[in-house]
């Protein structure tokens, strides 16, 4: 249920709306406008109470039920587009932000040279996992605390905001020294105890798309984050699991279009998982950025081929160039140009 206050409704008849919430034994998160409040009232059984009961208290100018079962990412909750900032960069408003870099940190030479060279090309923020969530036990888990340290050390290096998972709420601190985004991976989109943790922390969160979730799902996932007061969230499409098997996964185009229509959260997209392979990356981000993205995530490395995880769909420095300049084109056209840093 959400209610509206009128425009310079006074702090006493706020105070009465929340106070009326708590003796109904709900919870309550404010959505501070520029000149007004809007009340989530939260709770399981919220339909039983009339909206009457808020509708009469001095101050109120409206009182609306939610009926998605998603309810703070929904645009009901908050009309406006929410713009996550980071440093100099800010996701979600005019211009799309392009994030690029190798899918595991291998070592400071290889995120050295990525990072320059990205950042060359005009990417803005810089990708590389420290810890890797992987199919088998036996590949390549990441390089942990040691992955971190050079992350921290590029960052310093290049000026790069740094995006990096995390797997564990124990590591959500540790991890958030160093990373200006935290990515929730698809494996860990559920994992709700990570994901409180997180909301907890009230630092910019990427949130990928579980690999077999329904956008509906996917959406209530975010609440989670939204719930413990951390509206920095940013809803990442990567490709779902279907019958198909041409691609890794199937990028979901028309999740961007169906989130923006019914969520204010800023929405990225990662072809490169999406693809599996890199000849289709350049088609599918493109498609993307054409669908209304608000950024991209890309997977780049100095050499693919000695890639220790990801290295067929990861894109060299030359075709990252390249795939740049049509997408700076693409958006100019679109009337999106990309994000540049100031």
């Amino acid at each position: 249920m959400i209610v509206e206050m009128r425009a310079g409704a006074s702090q006493e008849q706020l105070d009465a709306v929340i106070s009326r919430v708590h003796s109904l034994g709900f919870e309550v998160l404010l959505n501070v406008g520029t000149d007004k409040y809007v009340v989530a009232v939260l709770g399981s059984n919220t339909g039983q109470v009339a909206t009457d009961a808020f509708a009469v208290l001095p101050g109120v100018a409206s009182v609306t039920r939610i009926m998605r079962s998603y309810k703070l990412a929904s645009r009901e909750f908050r009309p406006g587009n929410t713009v996550v900032r980071v440093g100099g960069v800010a996701i979600g408003g005019p211009n799309p932000v392009i994030m690029a870099g190798p899918c595991s940190v291998e070592s400071e030479e290889q995120m050295a040279t990525t990072a320059q060279s990205v950042k060359a090309s005009g990417a803005v923020v810089l990708r590389g996992g420290a810890f890797k969530p992987r199919s088998s036990p036996f590949s390549f888990q990441g390089l942990g605390d040691q992955g971190l340290d050079i992350l921290r050390q590029v960052k310093a290096l290049t000026g790069l905001p740094v995006v990096t998972e995390v797997m564990d709420p124990r590591q959500v601190a540790e991890v958030a020294e160093v990373a200006d985004i935290l990515q929730v991976g698809a494996r860990n989109m559920q994992n709700f105890a990570l994901l409180r943790e997180l909301g907890r922390l009230r630092q910019p969160v990427i949130l990928k798309r579980g690999l077999s979730a329904t956008i509906e799902e996917w959406l209530e996932t975010a609440d989670y984050l939204l719930a413990e007061g951390n509206d920095d969230v940013i809803l990442c499409e990567r490709g779902i699991r279907t019958f198909e098997t041409a691609t890794r996964f199937t990028l979901d185009v028309s999740a961007v279009p169906v989130v923006k229509k019914n969520s204010h959260l800023p929405v990225v997209v990662d072809p490169s998982h999406a693809a599996g392979h890199y000849e289709l990356v350049p088609s599918l981000a493109k498609a993307a950025l054409a669908a209304g993205a608000d950024g991209l995530i890309i997977e780049v490395h100095p050499n693919p081929v000695e890639a220790l995880s990801d290295g067929l769909q990861s894109l060299t420095f030359s075709d990252f160039g390249r795939l740049m300049d049509e997408l700076k084109a693409l958006g100019e056209g679109l009337g999106r140009p990309l994000q540049t840093l100031a």
